[in-house]
């Protein structure tokens, strides 16, 4: 799968400030209890079914916490895991390890979460839509849950509200569609426009123009389909507004070409994985 991983400033910042929530004011007081010189070997385990994700995030937690801490992967980002699979091996001190070991732990499970609900998604929508994460993401996370997103195989809306024009009902209510589009091409001639359209009338409208995408906004998969046919190509055709695995098949069949779904950041539930001691050297 390519470009899983998010940018490693985005990791780093992340990490530490996780680390900062869990090792402020004075560190970890009971791994502090540990001789520094006793060793360790630790597996990362899955304790059920998901997909991976993550991978930098755990790693760099441990890196931070201690240099001299080495994690080993079996699995990347993307790969599916079985209940009882080996992910990784970590070795190091001990205290280091314990010191971090929930953190990682957290970016892990949460991320894996997040990969592995977009990968439910992307197979109820069988090939026939693409799954697009929305920014309806955790604060100071969005690129980790991105990257997450499309480990599971989804594919992302705008990182920012900078990246694209999205005219939504509420700036509507301070410009016409026609204008909103004219306007965005002058200024921004880079950036795609997508316009949210709760009715087929402003569907035209929209495409006549001349946007690049129309959002489907709330609609039911016989309205969608309905929409797709007045479309006729002349533009991308997205949908969302409350989709579940339970809908996202029919929306799917209704012709779209995108579909959003916020729940895929903002309602993921973890993957249980856990970091196993087999062994403690001395």
């Amino acid at each position: 799968m390519n470009d899983v991983h998010p940018p490693l400033p985005a990791v780093r910042e992340a990490v530490a400030r996780a680390l900062a929530e869990d090792l402020l004011p004075m560190g970890d007081v009971t791994g502090a209890l540990i001789p520094i010189d006793i060793l360790m070997r630790a597996e990362v385990m899955a304790r059920e079914e998901g997909v991976l994700a993550g991978r930098l995030c755990a790693t760099e937690a441990f890196a931070q916490v201690d240099p001299a801490v080495v994690v080993t992967w079996l699995l990347d980002d993307g790969e599916e895991l079985e209940a009882g699979a080996h992910i990784a091996t970590v070795e190091g001190p001990l205290p280091s390890v314990l010191s971090a070991e929930r953190t990682a732990l957290n970016f892990l499970c949460h991320l894996s979460g997040v990969a592995s609900i977009t990968r439910r998604f992307v197979r109820a929508a069988a090939g026939h839509a693409r799954i697009r994460a929305t920014r309806k993401t955790t604060p100071g996370l969005r690129a980790l849950e991105k990257a997450a997103v499309r480990a599971g195989g989804g594919v992302n809306h705008r990182g920012s509200l900078s990246d694209g024009i999205l005219v939504k009902d509420n700036h509507l209510g301070g410009l016409s569609i026609e204008a909103a589009v004219r306007r965005a091409r002058l200024r921004w001639p880079g950036r795609s426009v997508e316009v949210e359209c709760d009715s087929p009338e402003q569907v035209e409208v929209a495409c006549s123009a001349g946007t690049d995408l129309v959002l489907l906004d709330n609609m039911t998969p016989e309205q969608v389909a309905d929409c797709v046919k007045l479309v006729d190509g002349r533009c991308l055709v997205e949908v969302s507004g409350g989709i579940t695995l339970t809908t996202v098949g029919e929306y799917a069949d209704a012709g779209p070409d995108l579909i959003s779904v916020g729940t895929i950041t903002h309602s993921a539930p973890i993957v249980d994985i856990g970091l196993d001691l087999p062994d403690v050297e001395g």
